[in-house]
């Protein structure tokens, strides 16, 4: 390839743009730019030749239109072998541009903001650097395109070994990425016009996801199930794909499906919460005002499933809760940080996986909940309901004491990420007994009173929760036969006059919250 001689910068992210714009320069490359990236350069003492000089047409529609013009895109798209269009270019006075360094309107952290008007998202779409991108990845036999900071490094090597040219391998994998944004970025704007435009299913006709491989797995949720871990291109999200591990054994496809759980569960709490999760459902959560409370409430729930379990926390690690830990074998823990001391005292357990989460409890990113059966997918939105939008609604002739309602609303928090058929007992800081995965709910409920006897928790006056209505009284029968005082659940049952009247006569406080929370 010929030397790079010209070169077109247009960045909305800025970080490192001086440093690979002073490697041009270092090789006698002409930048040219655009608004805000020249102003940028020559801050930085960058001499910049402006987009109008070559376009001969200044920036109008307050930017909307800057590079979309036939002298910047044949400067991009002529083939320089090519006799007949070199003779083109040269009669219509087109200046070659032969690296183009862009990146895009940030959208997708736009639409992820709270209350985005659909003008300001329609505002952070962007044409020309799409345009400009795709035009330039075309013809990477000529042409380099650079679509990201972390290429930047690379570039710069090159362009300094190689005596101001690019390697065409170089250039083909940069094509390859440059596509690869531009699918991202128009599959998210077509997710969200879809759902904007589409009051009735928010579900565009079409749907591509992009991802990114994170890491293969050593094998599936069977040794004989290949596997490997991906993540979602484009903007970073909140989530465990953000995860770093510090220490342990290589993460397995079950470690991570729990650790998931884990990080949810303990999302849902702002106070210091924990979790023990052993085959994605809770053995048990509490919160306390000590990490250290709320570990051993929640190991207590279950001790027996705890073993081998992956342990949530939505708190720094400290030494003494470390220490705790340690007197269970665990899988993994998962937390926004590890004081000094706790991490090395968990170090001494080599096999131990350490992940940090700083953005455990951030906003949690809105995307498709999706689930694969033969031959296709299922897309959903995903269960995120604001307790504090919910309208509880009593419907028993006895209120709900103070406390009762904060075990109520807890347990409502925990039945969420606990399988259906879910039952949960608890007070307002943790729970007691929980029955998960049956098939009959009263099933779901003697196995939570039996794990809690047997463990030597006491269920009278806990308060129990439940994800979907009973359809019978005799749930409420089992719950007052265990003593607990007060239920919440969803209502909505043919029989829920029936249920009701079931815990008037046990002087139980019942509420419906007109929500369910099935957990397939």
């Amino acid at each position: 390839m010929p030397k790079i001689r010209r070169a077109l910068i247009s960045v909305f992210d800025k970080t490192g743009i001086v440093e690979l714009a002073k490697v041009l320069k270092e090789n006698s490359v002409e930048i040219i730019s655009t608004g805000g990236t020249a102003k940028h350069l020559n801050e930085n003492g960058i001499e910049t030749r402006p987009i109008a000089d070559i376009t001969g047409f200044p920036e109008i529609l307050g930017g909307r239109v800057k590079t979309l013009h036939p002298k910047i895109f044949g400067g991009l798209l002529s083939l320089r072998g090519n006799t007949s269009q070199m003779e083109e270019v040269n009669q219509h006075g087109i200046d070659l541009i032969d690296l183009v360094a862009v990146n895009l309107y940030p959208f997708e952290q736009t639409i992820s903001k709270e209350n985005v008007s659909i003008i300001e998202a329609l505002e952070n779409i962007d044409i020309g650097g799409p345009t400009l991108i795709r035009a330039a990845a075309k013809n990477y036999l000529d042409v380099t395109v650079v679509t990201s900071p972390d290429q930047y490094e690379a570039v710069a090597n090159e362009i300094k070994q190689n005596q101001g040219e690019t390697s065409v391998e170089l250039r083909k994998t940069l094509a390859a990425a440059a596509f690869a944004l531009t699918f991202q970025y128009d599959s998210c704007i077509n997710s969200y016009l879809a759902f904007e435009t589409n009051s009735e299913s928010g579900f565009s006709e079409q749907i591509e996801f992009q991802l990114e491989k994170v890491q293969s797995l050593r094998y599936g949720e069977n040794p004989h199930q290949r596997a490997a871990f991906y993540r979602r291109s484009g903007e970073a999200r909140v989530g465990l794909v953000n995860a770093k591990q510090l220490h342990g054994k290589e993460l397995s496809f079950n470690n991570l499906i729990d650790l998931d759980a884990a990080f949810g569960i303990v999302q849902e709490f702002s106070e210091p919460c924990v979790v023990v999760i052993k085959h994605t459902n809770p053995c048990g959560v509490a919160s306390a005002e000590s990490l250290l409370k709320s570990y051993l409430n929640a190991k207590a729930t279950d001790p027996v499933s705890s073993f081998g379990g992956v342990v949530g926390l939505n708190r720094p690690v400290d030494n003494e809760t470390a220490q705790e830990i340690l007197e269970v074998f665990t899988e993994a823990i998962i937390a926004p940080g590890y004081e000094p001391n706790a991490l090395e005292t968990l170090s001494t357990k080599k096999n131990l996986r350490l992940l940090e989460a700083k953005d455990i409890l951030n906003p949690v990113s809105k995307e498709y909940d999706i689930k694969q059966v033969q031959g296709g997918l299922l897309l959903q939105d995903q269960d995120f309901f604001n307790i504090n939008d919910i309208n509880f609604n009593v419907v028993t002739k006895r209120q709900p004491t103070e406390d009762e309602w904060t075990a109520l609303k807890f347990g409502w928090r925990v039945c969420k990420w606990v399988k259906s058929n879910a039952i949960v007992y608890g007070t307002k800081d943790r729970t007691i007994g929980i029955g998960a995965g049956q098939m009959s709910r009263i099933d779901s409920s003697k196995i939570a009173v039996e794990k809690a006897k047997r463990m030597g928790l006491s269920v009278a006056g806990t308060s129990m929760a439940s994800d979907a209505f009973f359809p019978f009284r005799d749930g409420i029968d089992e719950a007052a036969k265990a003593g607990a005082r007060s239920v919440i659940q969803p209502g909505g049952s043919i029989r829920d006059e029936e249920v009701i009247q079931a815990a008037d006569e046990h002087d139980m406080a019942m509420v419906f919250t007109g929500v369910r929370h099935f957990r397939h």
